[in-house]
């Protein structure tokens, strides 16, 4: 009887494993669980060096045509919430995004991305900047496999506006959070 409850534990965990291994998953290697001084922004009182994070994606969906890739702070003192970067048309064969991509003059996006406008007013990655000492804000980074090509929209189409036509093309979507608190 105990034998058979391991070699039923053992599979499970098996199954388990090769299930999960086969999801739609979103990666980093330059950010952790914590922002830092490298990711934070430049302006607004912030003083980082405002580098965009390394991103890797693997086991895109059936059907997915593009990817998008948005950070948002559901923390910020708003109503609602802050988009820190919105990239899309990605092309489907790409599944990195090198560090600083998010920087316009670095010319590190694959070719056709748009990188529209953020809640800062200006285009590409904008990193943390949570106003100083009221706590810890979470980053959601997120990947979303799209069933379009092409969102058609341009760069000066507003977050919420570019967040509605994600929302109307997402097959599946991945994320990871860090967080971030700029103390006095």
């Amino acid at each position: 009887m105990f034998k058979s409850k391991i070699i039923a534990c053992l599979f499970l965990c098996i199954s388990f494993q090769a299930y999960s291994q086969n999801t739609f998953t979103l990666f980093s290697n330059t950010l952790g669980g914590n922002a830092t001084q490298m990711e934070e922004f430049n302006g607004f009182g912030c003083t980082g060096e405002n580098t965009s994070p390394q991103l890797s994606w693997t086991n895109p969906p059936e059907g997915t045509k593009s990817f998008a890739i948005t950070m948002y702070d559901p923390d910020a003192p708003t109503g609602s919430g802050w988009w820190h970067w919105l990239a899309f048309d990605i092309p489907s064969d790409v599944s990195e995004i090198i560090k600083n991509a998010g920087n316009l003059e670095s010319n590190l996006m694959p070719t056709g991305v748009i990188q529209s406008i953020t809640d800062y007013g200006g285009y590409g990655y904008g990193g943390p900047c949570p106003p100083e000492n009221h706590g810890i804000h979470q980053y959601v980074i997120t990947v979303y496999a799209l069933k379009v090509d092409k969102l058609n929209l341009s760069k000066d189409t507003n977050p919420a506006v570019v967040g509605y036509y994600l929302w109307n093309n997402t097959i599946a979507k991945a994320s990871i959070v860090s967080y971030y608190e700029r103390k006095k």
